[in-house]
């Protein structure tokens, strides 16, 4: 099962939890899904398939290539590979919807043109930097619940940090002046990769389901006094570990997943 698989079927398994629902959207966000299209594509240019229904019109998209062979019975088929927050950036605002794995799963889905559109609003939110002095860090004082909806969130956008960061440490904080809060540390990350660790642990926040949650994310180095004190204290989240890619077995980069190239969807 893909990771999109198992929140769909957490959402199917209790339909009235707004959180489950949410984590459908992060994890298709956040997936490799293949486009059905029209015709090869030309360059930078992709045409997808539009298939019109008493819903609306809506293009397809499967999480695994397997899927897409399956749809069309085994047949070559014209398609794009490309992160599912670019899809729906691109669907957004034309009036058509996106259809999950349509007839070849039971993680089968169709997404509105209001859902893409919600999607696409949510997933441009960018966090504000701002600066404070913290003058003590303790372990977080989240109630269970809390840290039920939380900790899934982020572990879930974590394989975004393989090989960025060493730790990620949840803890509470006190800032001068009084005001209390959570913070997520990030430990060893590089700055040139810390403005996407920080839009990711917002989207993780923004799609776990916790309402008016707030967390303020900070990067800092093991050797630091403030890691050595929240690697104490604070809850440490595992980081997955790189997987060394044996060379031999590395595929081509499929159309559309060069990011120095990105497409255009004609329709």
């Amino acid at each position: 099962m893909t990771p999109y698989d198992r929140a769909h079927a957490a959402m199917e398994a209790d339909p009235e939890n707004e959180a489950a629902r949410l984590a459908v959207f992060d994890r298709l966000a956040d997936a490799e899904l293949f486009l059905l299209l029209e015709e090869e594509p030309e360059g930078d240019d992709i045409r997808p398939q539009v298939f019109e229904t008493e819903e609306g019109d809506f293009v397809l998209a499967f999480d695994l290539e397997e899927r897409l062979a399956a749809f069309s019975d085994g047949e070559p088929a014209p398609y794009a590979a490309l992160p599912g927050r670019v899809i729906a950036h691109h669907l957004a605002g034309e009036g058509v919807g996106l259809g999950i794995n349509l007839g070849v799963a039971e993680s089968a889905f169709l997404l509105p043109p209001e859902a893409l559109e919600w999607l696409t609003h949510t997933l441009t939110h960018t966090p504000e930097e701002a600066q404070a002095r913290p003058v003590a860090f303790d372990a977080p004082a989240l109630p269970p619940g809390a840290l039920a909806l939380l900790l899934p969130a982020f572990e879930a956008k974590f394989d975004q940090l393989m090989g960025l960061a060493s730790h990620a440490l949840l803890g509470g904080v006190t800032y001068e002046g009084g005001r209390r809060g959570h913070v997520l540390a990030i430990l060893g990350a590089p700055e040139a990769a810390r403005p996407g660790i920080a839009k990711a642990m917002a989207e993780a926040l923004a799609f776990s389901g916790l309402e008016a949650g707030e967390l303020d994310v900070t990067f800092l180095e093991e050797t630091d006094p403030a890691a050595q004190i929240l690697l104490e204290k604070a809850l440490v989240l595992h980081l997955p570990e790189i997987v060394e890619e044996d060379p031999e077995e590395r595929k081509p980069a499929a159309p559309g997943m060069d990011p120095t190239k990105p497409p255009i969807l004609r329709f």
